[in-house]
């Protein structure tokens, strides 16, 4: 939200510097997120100086171009090449020196440099007003006033406006700040806590009177519950055209385009005081009655921007007598009532809606203005009236319209103020110390907080009605905290914990392989659970039916629940390797979300992500791309740390993978992990290959228990490495030798590794030949060669039995 310190200033005459100002402002809880400096003309119009035309005769060479020597006050009468048809001698001009920038309609900046313009030298320009942001003609040049003194600064002729305007992070409980009056009522409370106590300068309507009683158009609410309050008018004898400068500027200080007076005063009104007001053309009300009320589902309404959209039947609709719509209520206006050039006579409309009935019909139909903005989370119902009255003034003035009718007011149950009662006792417990009772009572009052009653123990307190947030004794606390200052709050030097010894397991387990995944040089990520809703089509294995749909999406990209973690996670993978960032190693434990006819299901994984080289570009290191003999090393590594044996592999059937395995202990899957498919990849626009892992952390936690760890002595007998090079059929697999070997020497075998693998044409069709190390180890003596040929002897005769080994 943008909250200009111009327009704050009118309600506190403050001369605070603006960093301080939003300083104070966030301790009070508006978070300045960033203050801006904003110029009412773009430029500030620097390097624009008057000058007087001293002659003007025709080019040679353009019969449109005029050469002009104009007096810029130096004494040094410069030549410019000038194209306006109204250029003469003793005119007094603007002109643009050399070296000075102005901005095209875009905001596009472009310097002024010396030049030659169809072969004759020109210094400077004299500016039109379109280039100078002061107007939109582009007639001819701008003529001064021939009074004004050559060579005076065009900043000064002109009222140049600098402005500092505060983008505010507002939360979604602070409606009462969604205008630069609410604003303002607070920052004079943090002032007076400050010791600088300001009067609150609240815009007058004792001006307010009825001219004539000529137009009146009733008033029907037909739902006192969506409506509580309907306000209106009838002004007629309006005359459209610009507003004045001083309210343009102030709706341009906060990134509003003026339109014309009337919108522009609507707007001007919502953003002061935070009511939202909507002006019809009341020649298009028929009937001369306005009624608001529900329309049946499916009906047909073209709103300002031009776009036909269908009713719900809870929206409520602003209509005429023969209930022809004209507005959705609080939300947006309709097409065909709006203010035109052409509209003499406007019914202008001030209310309060329900705020759970607007917010629904917003999102329904994807918009949010700034009406709905302030009617979603409640505006002040007893500022309605006030605010029309505001509004209709401003039209009396700059629009020289005649207030027709009485102010009609639909208001059936009056909404009382709300009562709290506020222990000190409860306060003091909350805040931590004892603040005094009379700057409790100041700090209520500073924020317009009535005491009811005073007594030992507390306060009754009764919270004006544009505080919808404060309904319980704990919000009284939270302000009267926020605005004595939580660092004023004294904090203790003393910290007193309980010591818990006995830690949760599945944080445990989690730890412990998050910290193993980090030091193998992966970092962690966490990605929304929130996704896009057309991942489901890149898979087979995933269901659309299965998925877990928003009611109120945010976004398209933000619809449904995610049912892997795949595709979040290749969407950090995509927007790194855009940023040259190609050599990625990536870990997350996240949940995944299904909807099954059963209801809703809820798992919990732990996904890893490889690509590019394992280690940095180094002249000492040849550079080795990640593969899937590498991820699988790190899942063995992680089974290993869990206590994870004798897994069984089995071929992947997950159409997520081009390639890949499944780990499973029993009938129990612990984990896939493989080559994605590229077809997968290609949605993501990654070219180069990627390893994912999915763990079933569910299925993990299950079956990992307590590991005992075993502590032994270094032996003190030394190994013995023995190698045997195995030609044997292609389709055998390392897993098989490695098992067989074990099972062949139980005691005395502690490793054995392949480290070579050979294919060729020196080979028979159908065959591979691989280089097994083993090594042997008796921890009580020292082997002998007898023993050890025993041993490798045994080894080879149960290759060539069991996989019809023959040894090279």
């Amino acid at each position: 939200m943008k909250i200009s310190y111009n327009w704050l200033k009118q309600f506190l005459q403050t001369d605070w510097e603006a960093e301080k100002t939003g300083e104070l402002l966030t301790d009070l809880g508006l978070e300045v997120e960033g203050i801006e400096t904003v110029e009412s003309i773009k430029g500030s119009l620097k390097g624009i100086v008057v000058g007087e035309v001293k002659t003007c005769i025709k080019h040679p060479n353009a019969d449109t171009l005029k050469i002009t020597t104009v007096d810029l006050g130096d004494g040094q009468p410069v030549q410019i090449v000038c194209g306006a048809p109204n250029v003469d001698v003793g005119q007094k001009v603007p002109v643009a020196t050399i070296g000075t920038t102005l901005y095209d309609d875009k905001g596009t900046p472009f310097k002024i440099k010396k030049g030659k313009i169809r072969g004759e030298e020109s210094f400077g320009m004299i500016c039109a007003e379109d280039e100078l942001g002061l107007g939109k003609g582009h007639d001819g040049i701008m003529v001064l006033d021939f009074e004004i003194p050559t060579g005076t600064p065009c900043a000064e002729v002109f009222k140049i406006e600098t402005d500092a305007v505060f983008e505010i992070g507002l939360t979604p409980n602070r409606a009462d700040a969604m205008s630069h009056f609410g604003v303002a009522r607070d920052l004079r409370a943090g002032l007076i806590q400050q010791g600088t106590n300001l009067e609150l300068i609240s815009p007058s309507v004792s001006d307010f009177h009825v001219d004539e009683r000529t137009q009146k158009i009733d008033i029907e609410v037909e739902d006192k519950n969506l409506v509580p309050r309907y306000c209106g008018i009838t002004i007629t004898d309006i005359e459209i055209k610009d507003s004045p400068e001083w309210i343009q500027n102030r709706l341009k200080a906060i990134g509003i385009t003026p339109k014309n007076n009337i919108v522009d005063i609507t707007n001007y009104v919502l953003h002061e005081l935070g009511q939202p007001l909507h002006a019809f053309d009341a020649n298009k009300i028929r009937g001369n009655k306005v009624v608001v009320k529900t329309l049946e589902a499916g009906t047909k309404f073209t709103t300002l921007d031009e776009v036909e959209r269908e009713l719900a039947a809870d929206d409520i609709m602003i209509c005429d007598a023969d209930n022809n719509p004209l507005c959705i209520a609080g939300v947006f206006g309709g097409l065909k009532s709006g203010v035109t050039e052409h509209t003499t006579t406007i019914f202008l409309e001030s209310a309060y809606f329900n705020p759970i009935s607007v917010r629904k019909t917003a999102k329904r139909h994807a918009l949010n203005t700034d009406a709905s903005f302030r009617f979603e989370r409640g505006i002040d119902i007893n500022l309605t009236e006030y605010a029309l009255k505001r509004a209709a003034l401003l039209i009396e003035e700059y629009a020289g319209g005649k207030m027709s009718s009485d102010v009609l007011d639909f208001y059936p149950k009056k909404i009382k103020d709300f009562e709290v009662f506020l222990s000190f006792e409860n306060t003091y417990k909350l805040i931590g110390q004892e603040i005094p009772k009379e700057t409790i009572k100041n700090i209520l009052a500073s924020l317009e907080i009535k005491m009811n009653s005073v007594t030992e123990g507390g306060l009754g307190l009764i919270i004006p009605s544009y505080r919808v947030d404060v309904q319980r004794e704990a919000d009284i606390i939270e302000e009267i905290l926020r605005v004595y200052g939580y660092n004023n709050i004294e904090f203790s030097h003393k910290l007193n914990t309980s010591i818990s010894f006995d830690s949760d397991k599945e944080v445990k387990i989690e730890n412990i392989v998050a910290n193993q995944l980090t030091a193998l040089g992966f970092n962690e990520t966490m990605a929304n659970s929130l996704t896009k809703a057309d991942y489901v089509a890149l898979s087979e294995d995933l269901n659309e039916t299965h998925n877990v749909e928003m009611l109120n999406p945010l976004s398209n990209d933000l619809k449904v629940m995610r049912q892997s973690l795949l595709f979040s996670g290749l969407e950090s993978v995509s927007y790194n390797i855009n940023r040259k960032n190609n050599a990625l190693k990536f870990y997350e434990f996240g949940k995944t979300y299904h909807k099954y006819e059963s209801g809703y299901q809820e798992d919990k994984h732990l996904t890893l992500f490889v690509t590019g080289n394992r280690t940095k570009d180094s002249w000492k290191v040849a550079n080795q791309t990640s593969d899937f003999f590498y991820l699988k090393g790190i899942i063995a590594s992680l089974c290993s740390r869990l206590g994870l044996q004798n897994l069984k592999t089995s071929p992947v059937k997950s159409a997520i993978f081009s390639e890949g395995l499944t780990l499973s202990l029993g009938r129990t899957k612990l984990v896939e992990f493989g080559v994605v498919n590229p077809t997968i990849l290609k949605e993501f626009s990654i070219k180069q290959e990627v390893l994912f892992a999915d763990f079933n952390w569910q299925n993990i936690l299950t079956l990992v228990g307590n590991k005992k760890i075993k502590v032994t002595e270094l032996p003190k007998f030394q190994s013995v490495k023995r190698d045997l090079a195995l030609l044997l059929d292609d389709t055998v697999e390392f897993k098989e030798i490695y098992n067989l070997s074990f099972q062949s020497e139980k005691k005395l075998l502690k490793e054995v590794d392949l480290f070579d693998v050979y294919q060729g044409d020196k080979l028979p069709e159908g065959k591979k030949s691989y280089a097994v190390s083993f090594v042997l180890q008796d921890e009580n003596k020292t082997l002998a060669d007898k023993q050890i040929d025993k041993i490798m002897q045994k080894l080879q005769l149960t290759f060539e039995k069991n996989l019809n080994a023959v040894l090279r």
